[in-house]
């Protein structure tokens, strides 16, 4: 459907966020005037956002029963927190579900790079992001990686970074493709779970169990993350992490090329560790040959798990003909983003990291193998239904932990998982006023103190940002 084809629908637009906000502004652009539904009641919303909804002059409906309302639309732009099954029962049987996403795949003119996987999604298609623009102009392979590119080589466009990372959504530059351009899409399960395209190349990371309070279960999580590969054509690349039994799953669909990456064996097709270096053996060449693309001593990203997120990267720039030395140039530059294993400053001899981003009982086990040095960690938040026994068997071998002062409504369940002295164990914090006057209590010079929290950040926090935000700012004032 094009976007003209909207202009006598009835459309609405479930979730007024981020996204909400980017598909109203698109479809206004485009002559098309959207009804807004949200499940948050109006009088709890900010003055000034109140007043930017009245000035944008269409109808909108807010309150818990909103959605009850959308009998009769033709067309639903679905924001990723709301669920699919939320939205089946309330619209006809003819009506169109879509999202932005969907929009901008069934619409995009040029190729994208998917990046998806329980964690390092942002990091890693932050990675390859930064590779292609280092390399501009580069050249692409218009043909198989296995094969000699058959009608020559074809200069690349511009490159957009967009999905949950960054300020930029998608529907703000689809106008503005060409073809020759590239995208680079971090993509969620939510955003992922209805589309019926995959892109050029798909990156599939580490994925674990994740939103179990959103999806019904591990194997509607592992469906909706399959649609990055099980749309792909014999023309196209999956880029894969071999090491997790889910990634495999999800990377063996579709029929697009598959390249492989690990920060633990060394592959013969795909890119890899082994001893100080990044190692990349060219998929398909006889004989392979080993490239050293990058020494990891050079790298400023801290974090053995951040190897693989490399690994992708590289794969992904092979792939794409950029060169070594652009690669180099664009991980070894690279520092990391916000909220995720950031160093944020040393304040009185003590070390402080801002992993906020960490929600998952998987990252923040990454985050504390990161450090050999004393570490006092932060962790808990609100439940995902997470499984802790893993967290809690490194921690209680870890021979590093210091102390461990325990946030939010699973502070308990953290605590049963945990097998060491009960001394070491700290609780009771109900905001980072109170977080920081036990770190003061506990940490000494020469400790490290990570926010790691392996949980999401509702109850003592608005989001993972403010949680991370609030951390930082203490450590800037800490004495």
């Amino acid at each position: 459907m094009d976007i003209k084809n909207l202009q006598n629908k009835l459309v609405a637009i479930l979730g007024y966020g981020q996204e909400g906000n980017a598909v109203t502004s698109y479809l206004i652009k485009h002559g098309v005037k959207p009804v807004l539904f949200d499940q948050r009641p109006w009088q709890e919303w900010p003055a000034e956002e109140q007043e930017a909804i009245k000035k944008l002059g269409v109808n909108f409906i807010f309150g818990p029963d909103s959605f009850l309302e959308l009998k009769g639309f033709d067309i639903v732009f679905r924001s990723p927190g709301v669920p699919l099954s939320k939205v089946k029962g309330q619209l006809s049987k003819v009506a169109l579900i879509t999202s932005q996403t969907k929009w901008f795949f069934d619409h995009c003119p040029c190729k994208i790079i998917g990046v998806t996987g329980t964690k390092g999604k942002g990091t890693t298609a932050s990675l390859i992001y930064d590779e292609l623009k280092c390399s501009q102009p580069i050249h692409r392979l218009t043909t198989n990686i296995n094969q000699q590119p058959i009608n020559g080589l074809t200069t690349l466009g511009n490159i957009y970074l967009t999905g949950n990372i960054g300020k930029t959504q998608p529907l703000e530059i689809l106008d503005d493709l060409s073809a020759d351009d590239y995208v680079v899409y971090e993509l969620s399960s939510f955003q992922l779970q209805d589309l019926d395209k995959s892109p050029h190349i798909a990156v599939v990371l580490m994925v674990t169990s994740e939103h179990l309070d959103y999806h019904a279960s591990q194997e509607e999580y592992i469906e909706a993350k399959s649609a990055i590969t099980k749309f792909q054509t014999a023309d196209d690349f999956a880029v894969i992490n071999p090491d997790f039994e889910n990634s495999i799953k999800i990377g063996q669909q579709g029929e697009g090329e598959k390249i492989y990456f690990s920060r633990n064996r060394e592959l013969e097709n795909g890119c890899f560790v082994k001893n100080d270096s990044i190692i990349f053996v060219g998929a398909g060449l006889k004989p392979a040959p080993t490239e050293a693309i990058i020494k990891i001593s050079d790298l400023q990203l801290k974090g053995a798990h951040n190897l693989e997120n490399v690994c992708a990267a590289v794969g992904v720039g092979k792939i794409l003909g950029v060169s070594d030395e652009a690669i180099r140039k664009a991980i070894t530059n690279f520092k990391g983003l916000k909220h995720r294993l950031e160093f944020v400053a040393e304040k009185q001899g003590l070390k402080f990291y801002n992993d906020s981003f960490s929600t998952t009982p998987e990252t923040a086990i990454a985050a504390i193998q990161s450090f050999d040095e004393p570490l006092v960690v932060i962790l808990g938040g609100s439940s995902k239904n997470s499984d802790f026994s893993g967290l809690g068997k490194v921690i209680s071998n870890s021979k590093n932990i210091k102390a461990v002062i325990l946030i939010g409504q699973e502070a308990s369940r953290i605590r049963q998982a945990l097998k060491i002295e009960p001394a070491m164990i700290i609780e009771g914090a109900k905001s980072m006023v109170e977080i920081f006057g036990q770190i003061k209590s506990v940490a000494s010079k020469g400790d490290v103190v990570l926010l790691s929290p392996a949980c999401a950040s509702f109850g003592l926090f608005k989001n993972y940002k403010d949680r991370g935000e609030q951390f930082r700012d203490f450590v800037k004032s800490f004495k």
